[in-house]
């Protein structure tokens, strides 16, 4: 993933939650993690929230994601995806470099579908 998006810190912190998370699911578990980072279109209003990349795939991450659309919802993504994306004026997606997860990724799930869109 572009330097742009994620630093070398948070790339090690979505991988390790990532094993993570095989390690739990292998035991019939789920970790329901904080999100590590938070990625946007600041021309547009496409929000992501993840909290692992899979180790095994690490084009793929998991998080909450939110198009725009009024449809927030949890699921993987593809980290190459996200980096080719630009908005109405050809913006590229941003991280947000103030972001602090306050919740897990559930708690801003459950809030996402009440208020249609990611709310942090």
């Amino acid at each position: 993933m572009g330097a742009t998006l994620l630093t070398k810190a948070l790339r090690e912190k979505l991988l390790k939650n990532g094993e993570k998370q095989r390690e739990a699911k292998a035991r019939g578990d789920w970790i329901d993690f904080q999100p590590v980072v938070k990625l946007f279109t600041p021309d547009a209003s496409a929000t992501w929230l993840l909290t692992e990349i899979y180790p095994t795939d690490p084009d793929i991450a998991f998080g909450l994601c939110d198009l725009g659309q009024g449809f927030p919802e949890l699921g993987d993504v593809a980290i190459s995806e996200i980096e080719q994306l630009r908005g109405p004026f050809s913006l590229p997606v941003e991280r947000d470099r103030h972001f602090t997860a306050n919740k897990t990724i559930t708690e801003y799930a459950k809030d996402a579908h009440s208020a249609q869109r990611i709310v942090t």
